[in-house]
Protein backbone atom coordinates (compact mmCIF):
# COMPACT_ATOMS: atom_id res chain seq x y z
CA UNK A 1 0.00 0.00 0.00
CA UNK A 2 1.26 3.45 -0.84
CA UNK A 3 1.07 6.05 1.90
CA UNK A 4 1.26 9.84 0.86
CA UNK A 5 3.04 11.84 3.57
CA UNK A 6 4.05 15.29 4.25
CA UNK A 7 5.37 17.47 6.90
CA UNK A 8 5.68 20.78 7.85
CA UNK A 9 8.44 21.58 10.34
CA UNK A 10 10.13 24.58 12.73
CA UNK A 11 12.69 25.02 10.05
CA UNK A 12 14.86 23.39 7.73
CA UNK A 13 18.17 22.88 9.68
CA UNK A 14 19.73 19.51 10.85
CA UNK A 15 18.10 20.31 14.37
CA UNK A 16 14.57 21.33 13.47
CA UNK A 17 11.53 19.16 13.97
CA UNK A 18 7.78 18.42 12.67
CA UNK A 19 4.79 20.41 13.34
CA UNK A 20 2.55 19.22 11.17
CA UNK A 21 2.13 15.98 9.93
CA UNK A 22 -0.36 14.63 7.15
CA UNK A 23 -0.60 11.10 5.66
CA UNK A 24 -3.24 9.36 3.35
CA UNK A 25 -3.07 5.79 2.40
CA UNK A 26 -4.75 4.19 -0.34
CA UNK A 27 -7.90 3.07 1.76
CA UNK A 28 -8.89 6.60 1.74
CA UNK A 29 -7.75 6.97 5.75
CA UNK A 30 -6.53 10.49 6.11
CA UNK A 31 -4.44 11.61 9.16
CA UNK A 32 -3.56 15.36 9.53
CA UNK A 33 -2.29 17.05 13.17
CA UNK A 34 -0.46 19.55 14.43
CA UNK A 35 1.83 18.69 17.19
CA UNK A 36 3.94 21.05 19.44
CA UNK A 37 7.92 20.49 18.40
CA UNK A 38 10.83 20.41 20.99
CA UNK A 39 12.00 23.91 19.89
CA UNK A 40 10.22 27.20 18.51
CA UNK A 41 9.02 27.60 15.21
CA UNK A 42 11.21 29.98 12.92
CA UNK A 43 9.85 32.99 11.29
CA UNK A 44 10.38 32.18 7.54
CA UNK A 45 8.92 28.50 8.27
CA UNK A 46 6.03 30.59 9.35
CA UNK A 47 5.89 32.41 6.13
CA UNK A 48 5.48 29.76 4.01
CA UNK A 49 3.00 27.28 6.28
CA UNK A 50 1.23 29.84 8.46
CA UNK A 51 1.85 27.36 11.80
CA UNK A 52 2.54 29.97 14.79
CA UNK A 53 4.00 28.75 17.69
CA UNK A 54 0.44 29.81 19.34
CA UNK A 55 -1.38 27.06 17.20
CA UNK A 56 0.92 24.52 18.74
CA UNK A 57 1.57 25.34 22.17
CA UNK A 58 -0.91 23.14 23.46
CA UNK A 59 -0.70 20.26 20.85
CA UNK A 60 1.01 16.81 21.74
CA UNK A 61 4.67 16.07 20.87
CA UNK A 62 4.54 13.83 18.44
CA UNK A 63 6.46 11.01 20.15
CA UNK A 64 3.98 10.96 22.65
CA UNK A 65 0.79 10.66 20.38
CA UNK A 66 -0.91 8.05 19.10
CA UNK A 67 -0.61 8.68 15.59
CA UNK A 68 3.37 8.33 15.88
CA UNK A 69 2.59 5.17 17.23
CA UNK A 70 0.14 3.88 13.93
CA UNK A 71 2.62 5.31 11.54
CA UNK A 72 5.61 3.67 13.13
CA UNK A 73 3.57 0.31 12.85
CA UNK A 74 2.73 0.83 8.69
CA UNK A 75 5.90 2.21 7.61
CA UNK A 76 7.82 -0.51 9.30
CA UNK A 77 5.58 -3.07 7.72
CA UNK A 78 7.48 -4.14 4.34
CA UNK A 79 4.03 -4.18 2.25
CA UNK A 80 3.47 -0.53 2.58
CA UNK A 81 5.62 2.20 0.71
CA UNK A 82 6.02 5.83 1.89
CA UNK A 83 5.65 8.04 -0.71
CA UNK A 84 6.78 11.63 -0.28
CA UNK A 85 8.15 14.90 -2.69
CA UNK A 86 11.59 15.43 -1.85
CA UNK A 87 11.50 12.50 0.52
CA UNK A 88 14.71 12.58 2.44
CA UNK A 89 13.66 15.62 3.87
CA UNK A 90 10.28 14.33 5.58
CA UNK A 91 12.12 10.56 6.37
CA UNK A 92 15.01 13.00 8.51
CA UNK A 93 12.31 14.62 10.32
CA UNK A 94 10.66 10.82 10.96
CA UNK A 95 14.22 9.31 11.81
CA UNK A 96 14.20 11.87 14.34
CA UNK A 97 11.49 11.12 15.76
CA UNK A 98 12.11 7.14 15.95
CA UNK A 99 10.54 6.01 12.90
CA UNK A 100 12.10 4.26 10.19
CA UNK A 101 10.44 3.49 7.10
CA UNK A 102 11.20 0.58 5.30
CA UNK A 103 10.57 1.64 2.02
CA UNK A 104 10.71 4.87 -0.03
CA UNK A 105 9.26 6.11 -3.10
CA UNK A 106 10.53 9.97 -3.73
CA UNK A 107 8.21 12.04 -6.09
CA UNK A 108 11.29 14.63 -6.98
CA UNK A 109 13.20 12.01 -8.22
CA UNK A 110 10.86 10.08 -10.30
CA UNK A 111 9.82 13.71 -11.65
CA UNK A 112 13.13 14.15 -12.88
CA UNK A 113 14.22 10.85 -13.86
CA UNK A 114 11.44 10.94 -16.16
CA UNK A 115 12.71 14.36 -17.61
CA UNK A 116 16.17 12.89 -19.30
CA UNK A 117 15.66 16.27 -21.56
CA UNK A 118 14.85 18.92 -18.84
CA UNK A 119 11.66 20.20 -20.58
CA UNK A 120 10.27 20.91 -16.96
CA UNK A 121 12.25 23.85 -15.83
CA UNK A 122 11.59 23.19 -11.97
CA UNK A 123 10.40 20.42 -10.06
CA UNK A 124 9.02 21.73 -6.66
CA UNK A 125 5.77 20.07 -6.00
CA UNK A 126 4.12 23.27 -6.35
CA UNK A 127 5.63 24.15 -10.05
CA UNK A 128 4.95 20.15 -11.18
CA UNK A 129 1.02 20.90 -9.79
CA UNK A 130 0.66 23.83 -12.11
CA UNK A 131 3.04 22.90 -15.16
CA UNK A 132 1.16 19.41 -15.42
CA UNK A 133 -2.37 21.28 -15.25
CA UNK A 134 -3.15 18.65 -12.19
CA UNK A 135 -6.53 20.37 -11.10
CA UNK A 136 -7.77 19.90 -7.53
CA UNK A 137 -8.38 22.16 -4.73
CA UNK A 138 -5.47 22.30 -2.29
CA UNK A 139 -3.57 24.61 -0.12
CA UNK A 140 -0.31 25.08 -0.94
CA UNK A 141 2.19 24.62 1.87
CA UNK A 142 0.09 22.71 4.20
CA UNK A 143 0.96 19.38 5.06
CA UNK A 144 -2.81 17.74 4.10
CA UNK A 145 -2.95 20.37 0.74
CA UNK A 146 0.37 19.11 -0.34
CA UNK A 147 -0.36 15.44 0.15
CA UNK A 148 -3.44 15.69 -1.65
CA UNK A 149 -1.61 17.48 -4.77
CA UNK A 150 1.10 14.71 -4.07
CA UNK A 151 -1.02 11.92 -4.59
CA UNK A 152 -2.42 12.99 -8.39
CA UNK A 153 1.51 13.92 -9.26
CA UNK A 154 1.71 10.42 -8.13
CA UNK A 155 -0.99 9.16 -10.36
CA UNK A 156 0.54 10.83 -12.74
CA UNK A 157 4.14 9.20 -12.73
CA UNK A 158 2.96 6.06 -11.91
CA UNK A 159 0.62 5.68 -15.51
CA UNK A 160 4.27 6.46 -17.05
CA UNK A 161 5.87 4.27 -14.94
CA UNK A 162 3.62 1.12 -15.28
CA UNK A 163 3.99 1.95 -19.67
CA UNK A 164 8.00 1.39 -19.33
CA UNK A 165 8.04 -0.99 -16.71
CA UNK A 166 5.18 -2.80 -16.41
CA UNK A 167 2.94 -3.52 -13.47
CA UNK A 168 4.59 -5.83 -11.90
CA UNK A 169 8.18 -4.54 -11.60
CA UNK A 170 6.93 -0.56 -11.49
CA UNK A 171 7.43 -0.26 -7.53
CA UNK A 172 10.79 -2.13 -7.13
CA UNK A 173 11.43 0.46 -10.11
CA UNK A 174 10.31 3.72 -8.40
CA UNK A 175 11.93 2.84 -5.10
CA UNK A 176 15.63 1.76 -7.22
CA UNK A 177 14.87 5.76 -8.46
CA UNK A 178 14.51 7.27 -5.30
CA UNK A 179 17.51 5.46 -3.53
CA UNK A 180 19.84 7.00 -5.93
CA UNK A 181 21.10 9.97 -7.13
CA UNK A 182 19.41 11.27 -10.55
CA UNK A 183 21.40 12.95 -13.69
CA UNK A 184 20.00 15.98 -14.20
CA UNK A 185 20.18 17.53 -17.80
CA UNK A 186 19.51 21.21 -17.21
CA UNK A 187 20.37 23.43 -14.21
CA UNK A 188 17.55 25.09 -13.18
CA UNK A 189 19.17 27.99 -10.83
CA UNK A 190 21.49 30.38 -11.03
CA UNK A 191 23.27 32.61 -14.28
CA UNK A 192 23.58 29.33 -16.34
CA UNK A 193 19.95 28.67 -15.28
CA UNK A 194 18.05 26.45 -18.52
CA UNK A 195 21.75 25.50 -19.78
CA UNK A 196 22.47 21.99 -20.36
CA UNK A 197 25.25 20.89 -17.96
CA UNK A 198 27.14 19.47 -21.01
CA UNK A 199 27.50 23.56 -22.12
CA UNK A 200 28.22 25.21 -18.74
CA UNK A 201 31.60 26.00 -18.09
CA UNK A 202 34.29 23.90 -16.51
CA UNK A 203 35.17 26.63 -13.77
CA UNK A 204 31.71 27.19 -12.75
CA UNK A 205 30.88 23.49 -12.43
CA UNK A 206 34.28 23.56 -10.06
CA UNK A 207 33.15 26.27 -8.16
CA UNK A 208 29.28 24.96 -7.62
CA UNK A 209 30.92 21.53 -6.79
CA UNK A 210 32.40 23.48 -3.04
CA UNK A 211 28.72 24.78 -2.24
CA UNK A 212 25.66 23.28 -0.81
CA UNK A 213 24.14 21.07 -3.12
CA UNK A 214 21.30 18.50 -2.79
CA UNK A 215 22.38 14.79 -3.92
CA UNK A 216 21.22 15.01 -7.11
CA UNK A 217 23.10 18.22 -8.09
CA UNK A 218 25.89 16.91 -6.54
CA UNK A 219 25.78 13.98 -8.56
CA UNK A 220 25.26 15.78 -12.14
CA UNK A 221 27.90 18.34 -11.26
CA UNK A 222 30.77 15.61 -10.27
CA UNK A 223 29.48 14.10 -13.62
CA UNK A 224 30.10 16.41 -16.08
CA UNK A 225 33.41 17.44 -14.37
CA UNK A 226 34.88 14.08 -15.06
CA UNK A 227 33.86 14.05 -18.50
Amino acid sequence: MFIFLDTETTGTAEKDRLCQLAYKTETGEIVNELFKPPLPIAIDAMCVHHITNEMVEDKPAFKDSPDCQKLAGLLSDGSNVLVAHNAKFDVDMLIKEGINPKKVVCSLKLARNLDPEGKIPKYNLQYLRYFLKINIQATAHDALGDILILEKLFERLLARMNKDFGPEAVENKMIEISSNPVLLSRMYFGKHKGQFFRDIPKDYLQWLSGTDLDEDMRFTVEHHLMM
